[in-house]
């Protein structure tokens, strides 16, 4: 079983006072071992031995994209996966995303990590396009996309949700009438033929992945931010799909992280 996770650790784990947060995020990684993580906001992370030493200390190998605003994203890899290719993902996100391919059983599996635009909807939804365009690219049928897309899903009535933002952050989330809500980023990626895994399996739970109890967020009301979205011969072979929650999860970051399990096995 290979367990793929997807967590945005807030500003690379650090705080502008007292001692960061980066032992907590390696504590949650070693907790939930997953075999590929994809992880947002590395401030930092593209500098020094940080990233290095993160790695290490959970056991993996990272595969990083910078980002000209500061916040790169990587997906690490734990042995005895084998690494068939990675690099960035060349287009102008507002952040950044990364792609790696690993060798498994049942043929090639990339995985893309990304952190779209939080500001305007209209960029995330271009973003997304770029993603599904790289999706289509990726050798094989098995992709998976992973990250924080910063955006609602459109399955679901968000209005009471988006009412309870403070009106800097509302305007987020909604188009340029001031009244819809925005999730024609999702939206993209379903019509392009990806599976969301967390709605696939028909989980009781909501995915609320934004904000956690002690982690900071001002910026959410219990929202669904973060996404694994497989192709569908990938996500024939999906098993769970959850938020982490509890423990350090609660005081790591301001996202808990988004864990799957697929019956994968390294080749």
């Amino acid at each position: 079983m290979l367990r793929v996770m997807t967590w945005n650790i807030r500003t690379g784990g650090r705080d502008r006072t007292g001692p960061g947060r980066l032992d907590r995020v390696a504590r949650v990684v070693a907790a939930q071992r997953p075999d590929l993580l994809a992880a947002q906001e590395l401030r930092g992370f593209d500098s020094g031995d940080v990233l290095a030493g993160f790695a290490a200390e959970v056991g993996m190998r990272p595969y990083l994209a910078r980002s000209c605003l500061g916040q790169p994203v990587a997906v690490l890899v734990r042995p005895p996966l084998r690494v068939l290719a990675a690099g960035p993902v060349r287009r102008p996100f507002h952040h950044a995303a990364v792609r790696v391919t690993v060798a498994t059983d049942a043929g090639p599996l990339t995985v893309f990590a990304a952190h779209l635009d939080p500001y305007t909807g209209l960029r995330r939804r271009v973003e997304a396009g770029w993603l599904a365009a790289a999706v289509r690219r990726a050798p094989g049928e098995l992709a998976l996309l992973a990250g924080d897309l910063n955006t609602l899903d459109p399955g679901t009535d968000h209005t009471a949700r988006v009412a309870r933002l403070p009106p800097a952050y509302r305007r987020r989330h909604l188009r340029r009438d001031g009244r819809t809500v925005e999730t024609r980023a999702v939206a993209r990626l379903a019509a392009a033929g990806l599976v969301d895994l967390h709605d696939a399996l028909g989980l009781a739970d909501e995915g609320l992945t934004a904000p956690t109890r002690h982690g900071g967020g001002a910026e959410f009301s219990g929202m669904r931010l973060d996404y694994l979205f497989a192709t569908p011969a990938l996500a024939r072979l999906a098993r769970s799909c959850g938020v982490r929650r509890g423990g350090d999860t609660e005081y790591a970051s301001d996202h808990y992280p988004l864990l799957a399990e697929l019956t994968l096995h390294p080749a």
